[in-house]
């Protein structure tokens, strides 16, 4: 993401000039824009003209229009961004007050004006132009048949390629079959690999799977690298990791992200830093479940108690359309850091918070009743 021009007064109101320059800074963007916001970006519009003999002419012309933003849209696996809402600026073009839908695309300015700016959307702009937040972990969860090449970035997990291919069951009187297939399959990952993963940056590829699909997958690859010289697989083969998974849909990656072998070739990423926290939520919730507590009012009442160590919360919480709602939260978050408590925000396009999302939020407590 960059950051082309911002200025924000001492009240908080204000604008700032960002450009989308890749998938992850549109998800940024998605949770910096609320409803309420007002957004200028370029639009195409269609113009209707009346020639001097009658004849109605259409052309298409370039605008710039700016909208209070009343719902978003934002689909990571196509990469678009759609905000609509009424015209905020009347021009030649558009009425004032019409209705009209904005998109957000890649390596293309848009402004975004609030009354307030928050501290949350403020430290989202920082992180999104932040030049080291890649994609810089992948995985694969695998079964015969069924395969997902997902990319983790620090905010989301994007499925780059769903693989399914009919494999017939494996009988003595069809062998053969079973195993052309299998290596169909193979290959059909083999390539999306090498279109999807770039290993400049990946530092950690995870293949994981039921029983030893995984096993026979990176044999087949490691085989096929050297027989056809891909330099990209024979050159990163120690990026490569084997893990277990309970299937080869994508829910089963929060497995695969909870292998302490796969956790710690994960140190390093931006991927380790949710999962290690949820794990460390559950097995406190497991074996100290008076010091575990979710739900707002808990959560409010350990934070005036100064009991809070840690709170987990879920990004999709900021995005309230209530406004007061939304300032609970920020007042939470600013009274535990404040504290000296720790703030880890999670993001519900990531396996570890679309855990967390179905309790809304939850903390880890320090010792209670001394801090009480």
């Amino acid at each position: 993401m960059k950051l082309l021009k911002r200025f924000i007064d001492k009240d908080g109101h204000g604008h700032v000039v960002l450009r989308a320059e890749e998938t992850e800074d549109l998800w940024h963007a998605y949770h910096i824009i609320a409803i309420g916001d007002t957004v200028t970006a370029s639009s195409i519009r269609k113009i209707q003209k009346e020639s001097a003999t009658g004849s109605i002419d259409t052309d298409r012309v370039k605008v710039s229009v700016s909208i209070t933003v009343a719902k978003v849209d934002f689909d990571p696996a196509s990469e678009t961004m759609r905000l609509s809402g009424p015209v905020a600026v009347e021009n030649k073009f558009i009425k004032m007050g019409a209705f009209h839908t904005l998109d957000v695309e890649l390596n293309k300015n848009f402004t975004v004006e609030k009354a307030e700016w928050d501290p949350i959307a403020l430290d989202r702009i920082a992180t999104a132009c932040e030049p080291a937040h890649h994609a810089d972990a992948a995985a694969i969860v695998m079964s015969e048949g069924l395969a997902h090449l997902c990319l983790l970035t620090q905010g989301m997990t994007i499925v780059k390629s769903k693989i399914e291919t009919a494999i017939p069951r494996k009988r003595k009187s069809a062998i053969s079959g079973h195993e052309k297939a299998l290596h169909r399959f193979f290959d059909a990952v083999m390539q999306a690999i090498l279109r999807h993963v770039d290993f400049t940056v990946v530092k950690v590829l995870a293949i994981a799977s039921p029983g030893f699909t995984k096993d026979q997958f990176l044999a087949y690859l490691t085989a096929e690298a050297l027989r056809q010289d891909i330099r990209p697989i024979i050159e990163n083969k120690g990026k490569f990791i084997l893990a277990h998974s309970s299937s080869g849909h994508k829910h089963a990656l929060q497995e695969v992200l909870r292998d302490p072998t796969v956790a710690a070739k994960l140190e390093d990423t931006q991927a380790a830093g949710e999962v290690r926290a949820l794990g460390e939520f559950y097995q406190m919730l497991k074996v100290e479940p008076d010091r575990a507590f979710y739900g707002f009012n808990h959560v409010k009442l350990a934070q005036e108690r100064q009991a809070v160590q840690t709170l987990l919360l879920t990004d999709e919480l900021f995005r309230a359309a209530d406004i007061a709602r939304r300032k609970q939260y920020l007042e939470l978050v600013q009274a535990v850091k404040d504290g000296g408590g720790e703030v880890r925000l999670f993001s519900s396009m990531h396996p570890s918070g679309e855990q967390l999302q179905k309790a809304r939020i939850r903390r880890i407590l320090s010792n209670v009743e001394g801090r009480a």
